[in-house]
């Protein structure tokens, strides 16, 4: 059964750290949210206070989910946010991730994929997590694959992102006894 960790639990990545957000990362957070990629692919929800935003991802106590911000070990700016939702009865979970313009192309966003998603297999105790992500949007797709998220399928007309246009996904997905 799965088990998500009361408090956030920082991972270190040598150069990198997914850590928990703080108030002070909120002009860096509200930037990302107008980046018109992020606007398009991984949209906030409507209205979404980012000091909210931060209190939500900063707190584990549901159960539902683990987050974090992605940002230079050195204490350097966030750089994106990686996130696991959970549902504990079925030991899945669904990964969720974002990059801002200048960690584009750098592989942060793989690299985060990659130790998010062996947290929550080694720590949480998942046994599959889903990546989707919009056909028109292949950067996310070279995410995935390069995390180690295989493709399984194509979700048809599957999710409306921020055009408000429903658009086909790709289904990738990882279980636990995949090799990393």
């Amino acid at each position: 059964m799965a088990a998500v960790p009361a408090h956030p639990v920082p991972i270190e990545l040598g150069d990198l750290v997914l850590r928990a957000p703080l108030e002070a990362d909120a002009p860096a957070v509200a930037a990302a949210f107008a980046d018109p990629p992020l606007q398009q692919w991984s949209p906030p929800p409507a209205g979404t206070d980012v000091y909210a935003w931060i209190r939500d991802r900063a707190d584990w106590s549901s159960g539902a989910r683990v987050g974090w911000v992605v940002a230079a070990a050195d204490g350097g700016p966030v750089l994106g946010s990686v996130s696991v939702r959970v549902d504990a009865t079925l030991d899945h979970g669904m990964i969720g991730y974002w990059t801002v313009p200048d960690a584009r192309g750098r592989g942060i966003a793989t690299r985060s994929v990659r130790a998010a998603a062996r947290f929550a297999f080694d720590v949480v105790g998942l046994h599959r997590i889903e990546l989707c992500h919009a056909v028109d949007n292949p950067g996310s797709c070279r995410v995935a694959e390069g995390a180690g998220f295989p493709l399984e399928g194509i979700l048809r007309e599957s999710y409306p992102y921020g055009d408000g246009q429903r658009h086909d996904e790709h289904l990738h997905a990882k279980l636990r006894t995949d090799p990393d």
